[in-house]
């Protein structure tokens, strides 16, 4: 379903109520022991405060739970350890529901027809905005122009943000607005895409998106806390107890705490500081913050680039690309900057979380932490990750497993990459692409995540496409490259307890387990029993956050 459908669609979440015990009983529940083992339960009780007490029997559980403790009868259903989200964009994941939906239209007319559409019910607005374009299933061979968008929407600045959030695509009014003229050089880490004239096409790649994104209002007070209760809202919905920010800055922090404050963060957050810039320099002031107003909210990684993505041929290749052989993509910084800004984080006391995509990212990234953590032994304890990690040589994947470093990996990337995936890489790289079964192979723990918004929120999407390396639609038959597929057990694992363990939240989050608080869904079918064909159709019928009912279909 489109995310723009979801959201309009999604129930309201439930007002947070105050936490009382209970006996959570005559469940088919499943968690993971400490030991990542799958395990089975029929009830589970928790105190005032949310925490579990006990996870057994019936019987077993009754005699441990506190006197008066309310009894919840599941019935029957499904119960499971709430799903973490390692990757997302939360504030991204709400604002798309005020945006040009560009997910859905297959072709590029019906795109601008997308556009003029939401232009024209819109007219209040200085800038019209949309996500999610995709010039690979438009089947172009090009991207779009700025005339194209000209067409639809010439009165205002227009902006269109790729799926993959790496390239923007707009209107000559932004152009202008911008200051982006010939002569304009390509900034560092970013391209301007020109025509045979050298005249700007209409599309900003990467660092090359500032020169709008400097020049766009920023979202007022009423737009930032909309975007945010919309995203939290479909969050419950999808059965997201836990998710990790991808780049967060002052005004994003002051909203979650203030929603921690007043019981409205109905999601675990464990946020990133994007970037050692400014915001940083002031959201550090204190140092790193594993756990605020009771484990709702964190604040002790930060979020880095190296590259761009695939799809808008930023990902930086050792190599040319094989479908592009005049371009390698983009590095964001020269070695010595990159290094620079990972150790000023570690320095910190930062988990250090770095966006790579294309083997040359990887690479890099992989060097600068065996550097890095050479100089910090005692840094290795903050468990610092790749974002991604999506295509690596089959020489550097033993090197996370070496260095430590934890591969938080999409999915549904992969089986959304596979129309453009191999075009670009070709049939060798593509063996260290989206290599998930050979990473969990020799040790390493993933993270798994969405992306959202470029991706669905829903996690059990993304167990489907772990498990079958398939399309929503069942495509391609038999899986695509299906020997790097995970089991049902690890894809659980992945977005449960390997997910808690990649934000030091192991022993909070991630199973239910007695100390840990009580995150659980209820689901209207048996994920270890239903085809894995049919995963992604499970619906969630409740989601509860520390004991407390945030979600009721």
């Amino acid at each position: 379903m489109r995310l723009t459908t979801l959201m309009l669609a999604l129930a309201a979440a439930l007002p947070a109520a105050a936490n009382a015990a209970a006996i959570v009983d005559n469940a088919n529940g499943y968690t993971l022991n400490a030991a990542g083992k799958l395990v089975k339960f029929t009830a589970l009780a928790y105190d005032d405060a949310g925490r579990i007490i006990a996870v057994g029997s019936s019987k077993a559980v009754a005699a441990k739970a506190p006197a008066g403790a309310a009894r919840i009868d599941m019935q029957g259903k499904t119960v499971l350890p709430g799903l973490i989200d390692a990757h997302g964009h939360v504030f991204g994941l709400g604002e798309v529901a005020t945006s040009a939906d560009l997910y859905s239209p297959a072709t590029l007319a019906a795109a601008l027809q997308a556009v003029a559409a939401f232009s024209k019910a819109n007219p209040q607005r200085a800038w019209v905005m949309g996500k999610g374009w995709n010039q690979e299933i438009w089947k172009l061979g090009r991207f779009p122009t700025a005339a194209e968008l000209d067409a639809v929407v010439a009165d205002r600045p227009a902006v269109m943000e790729r799926v993959d959030g790496h390239a923007i695509w707009v209107n000559s009014k932004a152009l202008q607005l911008a200051g982006v003229t010939r002569e304009t050089p390509d900034p560092a880490g970013g391209k301007i895409e020109r025509d045979a004239q050298g005249n700007a096409t209409g599309i900003l790649v990467d660092g090359a998106m500032d020169l709008v994104n400097k020049v766009l209002p920023a979202p007022t007070e009423a737009e930032s806390r909309g975007a945010l209760d919309g995203a939290l809202a479909l969050m419950a919905k999808m059965g997201l107890t836990g998710a990790h920010d991808a780049g967060i800055g002052v005004r994003e922090d002051r909203l979650f705490r203030d929603y921690a404050d007043h019981g409205k963060l109905t999601t675990r957050i464990y946020a990133m500081i994007g970037d050692t810039t400014a915001d940083f320099d002031q959201l550090s002031k204190q140092g790193p913050m594993q756990s605020y107003a009771n484990g709702l909210y964190a604040l002790s990684a930060v979020k880095l680039y190296s590259d761009g993505a695939l799809g808008s041929r930023g990902a930086a290749l050792i190599a040319p690309y094989s479908d592009a052989p005049h371009t390698h993509g983009l590095l964001f910084y020269k070695n010595e900057e990159m290094l620079a800004k990972m150790e000023k984080a570690m320095k910190a006391g930062y988990q250090v979380n770095v966006h790579a995509i294309g083997d040359a990212g990887n690479h890099q990234i992989l060097d600068a932490y065996a550097a890095l953590l050479k100089k910090y032994p005692a840094a290795a304890a903050q468990r610092h990750r790749i974002e991604h990690a999506q295509v690596v040589t089959l020489a550097d994947i033993p090197r996370f497993k070496e260095l430590g470093i934890i591969p938080s990996m999409q999915p549904t990337h992969a089986t959304s990459d596979q129309n453009m995936a191999e075009q670009r890489v070709g049939p060798q790289r593509i063996k260290g692409a989206y290599a998930w079964h050979t990473f969990l192979k020799q040790g390493s723990k993933i993270a798994c995540g969405s992306d959202f918004p470029i991706e669905s929120p829903n996690p059990l999407a993304g167990i489907h496409a772990a498990v079958t390396r398939q399309d929503g639609s069942g495509m391609p038959a038999g899986g695509w490259y299906k020997n790097e597929a995970m089991t049902l057990t690890q894809a659980f694992r992945c977005f449960t307890l390997d997910a808690a363990y990649a934000a030091r939240q192991e022993k909070e989050v991630g199973s239910l387990e007695a100390g840990k608080w009580a995150d659980f869904i209820v689901t209207d079918a048996d994920l270890f029993k239903v085809p894995a064909a049919d995963i992604g159709k499970i619906t969630v019928l409740q989601t509860w956050v520390a004991g407390k009912e945030v979600y009721k279909r």
